[in-house]
Protein backbone atom coordinates (compact mmCIF):
# COMPACT_ATOMS: atom_id res chain seq x y z
CA UNK A 1 0.00 0.00 0.00
CA UNK A 2 1.36 3.41 -0.97
CA UNK A 3 1.49 6.63 0.94
CA UNK A 4 -1.81 8.20 1.92
CA UNK A 5 -2.77 11.61 0.58
CA UNK A 6 -1.93 13.20 3.94
CA UNK A 7 1.49 11.55 4.03
CA UNK A 8 2.21 12.82 0.53
CA UNK A 9 1.23 16.38 1.48
CA UNK A 10 3.45 16.22 4.58
CA UNK A 11 6.42 14.69 2.75
CA UNK A 12 6.29 17.23 -0.07
CA UNK A 13 5.89 20.09 2.40
CA UNK A 14 8.91 18.88 4.39
CA UNK A 15 10.93 18.33 1.20
CA UNK A 16 10.22 21.99 0.37
CA UNK A 17 11.37 22.92 3.91
CA UNK A 18 8.06 24.60 4.64
CA UNK A 19 6.35 24.70 8.03
CA UNK A 20 2.60 24.25 8.52
CA UNK A 21 2.47 27.94 9.47
CA UNK A 22 4.14 28.96 6.19
CA UNK A 23 1.85 26.68 4.18
CA UNK A 24 -1.15 28.14 5.99
CA UNK A 25 -0.04 31.69 5.17
CA UNK A 26 0.45 30.82 1.47
CA UNK A 27 -2.85 28.98 1.10
CA UNK A 28 -5.21 30.82 3.46
CA UNK A 29 -6.07 27.42 4.98
CA UNK A 30 -5.85 27.11 8.76
CA UNK A 31 -2.90 25.33 10.37
CA UNK A 32 -5.25 23.01 12.23
CA UNK A 33 -7.06 21.95 9.04
CA UNK A 34 -3.75 21.41 7.21
CA UNK A 35 -2.57 19.27 10.12
CA UNK A 36 -5.78 17.21 10.00
CA UNK A 37 -5.32 16.68 6.25
CA UNK A 38 -1.74 15.52 6.81
CA UNK A 39 -2.93 13.13 9.54
CA UNK A 40 -5.76 11.85 7.29
CA UNK A 41 -8.36 13.03 9.80
CA UNK A 42 -9.99 15.43 7.31
CA UNK A 43 -10.33 15.29 3.55
CA UNK A 44 -9.54 18.30 1.41
CA UNK A 45 -11.62 19.61 -1.46
CA UNK A 46 -10.19 19.97 -4.95
CA UNK A 47 -9.66 23.70 -4.52
CA UNK A 48 -7.88 23.23 -1.18
CA UNK A 49 -5.57 20.67 -2.77
CA UNK A 50 -4.96 23.11 -5.63
CA UNK A 51 -4.00 25.85 -3.15
CA UNK A 52 -1.66 23.47 -1.33
CA UNK A 53 -0.10 22.30 -4.61
CA UNK A 54 0.39 25.87 -5.82
CA UNK A 55 2.05 26.84 -2.53
CA UNK A 56 4.36 23.80 -2.80
CA UNK A 57 5.12 24.59 -6.47
CA UNK A 58 3.79 21.27 -7.76
CA UNK A 59 0.87 20.08 -9.87
CA UNK A 60 -2.04 18.69 -7.76
CA UNK A 61 -1.68 15.34 -9.52
CA UNK A 62 1.51 14.79 -7.49
CA UNK A 63 -0.77 13.91 -4.57
CA UNK A 64 -2.40 11.04 -6.46
CA UNK A 65 -1.34 7.88 -8.16
CA UNK A 66 -4.67 6.26 -9.02
CA UNK A 67 -4.75 3.91 -6.04
CA UNK A 68 -8.06 2.54 -4.81
CA UNK A 69 -7.60 4.07 -1.35
CA UNK A 70 -8.58 7.46 -2.80
CA UNK A 71 -12.14 6.30 -3.34
CA UNK A 72 -12.74 5.71 0.35
CA UNK A 73 -11.24 8.94 1.69
CA UNK A 74 -12.17 11.49 -0.93
CA UNK A 75 -15.34 12.74 -2.65
CA UNK A 76 -13.49 12.35 -5.94
CA UNK A 77 -10.68 10.40 -7.57
CA UNK A 78 -7.94 12.15 -9.44
CA UNK A 79 -5.80 10.02 -11.77
CA UNK A 80 -2.74 11.39 -13.51
CA UNK A 81 -2.65 9.92 -17.03
CA UNK A 82 0.77 11.35 -17.92
CA UNK A 83 2.62 8.11 -17.07
CA UNK A 84 5.10 10.15 -15.00
CA UNK A 85 6.34 12.22 -17.94
CA UNK A 86 8.21 15.14 -16.38
CA UNK A 87 8.22 18.73 -17.67
CA UNK A 88 5.40 18.17 -20.17
CA UNK A 89 3.63 21.28 -21.47
CA UNK A 90 0.26 19.87 -20.38
CA UNK A 91 -1.16 17.40 -17.85
CA UNK A 92 -3.92 14.87 -18.70
CA UNK A 93 -6.09 13.85 -15.74
CA UNK A 94 -9.09 11.56 -15.27
CA UNK A 95 -11.45 12.75 -12.54
CA UNK A 96 -14.42 10.98 -10.97
CA UNK A 97 -16.83 12.98 -8.83
CA UNK A 98 -19.07 10.97 -6.54
CA UNK A 99 -22.87 11.52 -6.66
CA UNK A 100 -24.00 14.93 -5.38
CA UNK A 101 -20.41 16.05 -4.84
CA UNK A 102 -20.57 19.82 -4.76
CA UNK A 103 -18.46 20.94 -1.81
CA UNK A 104 -16.04 23.71 -2.52
CA UNK A 105 -15.60 27.07 -4.13
CA UNK A 106 -14.32 28.53 -7.38
CA UNK A 107 -10.62 28.18 -8.09
CA UNK A 108 -8.29 30.03 -10.44
CA UNK A 109 -4.85 29.13 -11.72
CA UNK A 110 -2.62 29.96 -14.64
CA UNK A 111 -3.21 28.21 -17.94
CA UNK A 112 -6.14 26.62 -19.73
CA UNK A 113 -8.35 23.58 -19.15
CA UNK A 114 -10.01 21.23 -21.61
CA UNK A 115 -12.75 18.96 -20.22
CA UNK A 116 -14.30 15.94 -21.96
CA UNK A 117 -17.06 13.95 -20.20
CA UNK A 118 -16.67 10.17 -20.38
CA UNK A 119 -19.63 9.17 -18.17
CA UNK A 120 -22.53 10.99 -16.52
CA UNK A 121 -22.67 14.76 -16.43
CA UNK A 122 -20.63 17.47 -14.79
CA UNK A 123 -21.91 20.92 -13.87
CA UNK A 124 -19.32 23.61 -14.48
CA UNK A 125 -19.41 27.08 -13.02
CA UNK A 126 -17.28 29.47 -15.03
CA UNK A 127 -17.31 32.89 -13.38
CA UNK A 128 -21.07 33.47 -12.90
CA UNK A 129 -22.19 31.16 -15.69
CA UNK A 130 -23.31 27.57 -14.99
CA UNK A 131 -23.61 24.90 -17.64
CA UNK A 132 -23.87 21.14 -17.80
CA UNK A 133 -21.70 18.88 -19.93
CA UNK A 134 -23.02 15.41 -20.66
CA UNK A 135 -21.29 12.28 -21.90
CA UNK A 136 -19.37 13.03 -25.10
CA UNK A 137 -19.43 16.81 -24.64
CA UNK A 138 -16.43 19.04 -24.01
CA UNK A 139 -15.39 22.58 -23.18
CA UNK A 140 -12.19 24.61 -23.14
CA UNK A 141 -11.51 27.74 -21.06
CA UNK A 142 -8.88 30.01 -19.59
CA UNK A 143 -8.37 28.68 -16.05
CA UNK A 144 -7.60 32.16 -14.73
CA UNK A 145 -11.37 32.61 -14.90
CA UNK A 146 -12.92 31.47 -11.59
CA UNK A 147 -14.24 27.94 -12.16
CA UNK A 148 -15.56 24.91 -10.32
CA UNK A 149 -16.79 21.41 -11.23
CA UNK A 150 -19.52 19.53 -9.40
CA UNK A 151 -21.83 16.55 -9.75
CA UNK A 152 -25.50 17.33 -9.10
CA UNK A 153 -26.72 13.83 -10.02
CA UNK A 154 -27.17 10.50 -8.22
CA UNK A 155 -24.59 8.84 -10.49
CA UNK A 156 -20.81 9.28 -10.50
CA UNK A 157 -19.43 11.43 -13.30
CA UNK A 158 -16.11 10.72 -14.98
CA UNK A 159 -14.29 13.24 -17.16
CA UNK A 160 -10.91 13.99 -18.64
CA UNK A 161 -9.19 17.27 -17.87
CA UNK A 162 -6.19 18.42 -19.86
CA UNK A 163 -4.53 21.40 -18.24
CA UNK A 164 -1.34 23.34 -18.75
CA UNK A 165 -1.62 25.22 -15.46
Amino acid sequence: MGESLGQKVRNIRKREKMTLKELSEKTGVSISFLSQVELNKSSATLETLRKIADALHIHPSAFFNGEEEQEEMLPFTYEDLSKNVKDASFKPLKIMLKPFENRGENIQHAGHEFIYVLKGEVCITLENEKFILQEGQSTFYNSMRPHYWRNDTAEPCVFLVVTNG
